[in-house]
């Protein structure tokens, strides 16, 4: 009887709080928004623009709007790492408590995985109305003045597009946007467990080093999990913003032919570079501030 309730107590996972992954994301986006502002840039721009590097777009906008200005639609950001991360990471995390409960094993690769592409498509509707303005705001210097949407902050531009757009433009790109959300989680946050539980029961090759649970661990799983994440959801990633930031309404498939037909195929991954310095560190960040939030709500309820 004694060794059952171990074995229960050893796979019971701990209940976070639902909100405990929003927070973390938030953090790391206050860290590295500048980076996300240049990605939406480089994949807003038409074939006929030349591609700037992520250091003379964010070099640009100092130089014409000062500092502040790699800041602008952080308001926007936060709304969807409070929205869109909430859900993904609070979801998962508790889909995956409830698959080890009552003394039962850790759930296998394959079910993480199903259940952070779950997890992936519930944020991406939660979040949908908040990467719109996210778009909006981080893309409006670039656009013709006459077409800039001059939103103040997150608030405001949810009220103006509710207002020009009506319900029905909270929903704009959720389709493309859910998708991403899905491949997104799916190979950021589900490969993160993958590479933290592969790391922590197997060594290093040819070095033959060991992994343990801490600091250490978490950067390398959740770098290798960012550039998983970039890579999966480049596609997606480019043809959502170029939906979202458009106030037209074109279809997907209309965006993926017509930019096929001007760019080629190497369009799926325009920004990709940024994409990947922006995720590679808000990954690590997130992790890192994700696992130490969880350590320090566990000795919180356990004083």
């Amino acid at each position: 009887m004694r060794a059952t309730m171990g074995l229960k107590e050893r796979h019971k996972m701990p209940n976070y709080p639902f909100w405990l992954g929003g927070v973390a994301a938030s953090m790391a986006a206050c860290l590295t928004h500048p980076l996300d502002l240049a990605k939406v840039r480089m994949q807003s721009l038409g074939p006929t623009v030349p591609r700037p590097s992520m250091l003379k777009i964010l070099r640009s906008s100092i130089t014409d709007y000062g500092i502040r200005s790699v800041y602008t639609g952080l308001s926007a950001s936060l709304m969807r790492q409070m929205t869109y991360s909430l859900v993904r990471l609070g979801s998962y995390e508790e889909m995956k408590r409830r698959m080890s409960e009552n003394g039962r094993p850790p759930p296998s690769a394959g079910k993480l995985l199903l259940a952070a592409s779950v997890a992936g498509g519930l944020g991406g509707i939660a979040g949908n109305p908040a990467d719109i303005l996210l778009v909006r705001m981080t893309s409006d210097s670039i656009r013709p003045p006459e077409k800039r949407y001059n939103y103040r902050n997150g608030i405001t531009g949810l009220i103006s597009l509710v207002k020009e757009d009506g319900m029905k433009g909270l929903g704009r790109g959720l389709g493309t946007n859910a998708t991403r959300a899905v491949l997104m989680n799916t190979s950021q946050v589900g490969s993160y467990d993958f590479f933290k539980n592969t790391l922590l029961r197997n060594p290093v090759p040819l070095v033959n080093y060991q992994f343990h649970d801490g600091f250490f661990l978490h950067v390398v799983a959740s770098l290798a999990a960012g550039t998983c994440g970039t890579t999966v959801c480049a596609p997606t990633d480019v043809i959502r913003t170029r939906i979202m930031g458009s106030s037209g309404k074109a279809s997907p498939i209309e965006v993926l032919v017509r930019s096929l037909r001007e760019e080629g195929p190497t369009f799926m991954f325009k920004g990709w570079t940024p994409a990947w310095m922006r995720l590679g560190p808000n990954t690590v960040l997130m992790f890192v501030f994700f696992e130490q939030l969880k350590r320090g709500w566990s000795s919180f309820a356990t004083s």
